[in-house]
């Protein structure tokens, strides 16, 4: 079964109208918030000056810092000094990563707040609030690595990557099913 097959079926088995009141209820929060910000940081967050929505190429930043850190996180071997550099560059790849998250979060729920009733706002609304679980626990992996509970750090950042991967797959649903973010005119290259 395609993950397409799985949202369709999940979203057949929730409740719908819940969804869709608490998207209403977001959505008002986010106008609100939008009306106090200068034009030119909401224009910045949707990408205007891009041309494309800015959302998908920030992905990067927390996804590669949330990555790295899982690879160094469970990188087997070495002497002590070699495992303690890596904790080390593990601790740091995460710290960009969650940081990378702020604007990153902050532009996809600026695009979300524009997205009108139905499948398509649903299924963003589930996209971002798995956004925000995976900021969280990797926010909470900061905090567990530095008050020296490791172990909890890595279970942590762990769940954090894979709550970012599914929110990454529904984005690409989201893209690619519904056409959000797509633009439908290109221009002419000259030449």
């Amino acid at each position: 079964m395609t993950l397409t097959q799985r949202v369709q079926e999940l979203e057949h088995s929730v409740d719908q109208d819940a969804l869709d009141a608490l998207a209403d209820q977001l959505q008002g929060t986010l106008a609100e918030l939008k009306s106090k910000l200068p034009e030119g940081v909401v224009a910045a967050l949707h990408g205007d000056s891009l041309g494309h929505p800015l959302h998908p190429a920030l992905v990067h930043l927390p996804l590669g810092g949330w990555m790295v850190a899982g690879l160094l996180d469970f990188w087997p071997g070495g002497d002590p000094g070699e495992r303690a550099g890596r904790e080390r560059a593990a601790d740091l790849a995460l710290l960009f990563g969650t940081l990378g998250a702020v604007p990153t979060v902050a532009a996809g729920w600026t695009d979300w707040s524009n997205v009108r009733r139905g499948p398509a706002r649903r299924e963003g609304l589930l996209h971002g609030l798995l956004a925000e679980t995976a900021f969280t626990l990797c926010a909470a992996s900061l905090l567990a690595r530095k008050g020296g509970r490791r172990g909890l750090g890595k279970a942590l950042s762990g769940a954090g990557l894979g709550a970012a991967l599914a929110a990454g797959a529904l984005g690409g649903n989201l893209v690619y099913r519904y056409g959000l973010g797509v633009g439908r005119t290109l221009s002419t290259p000259q030449g």
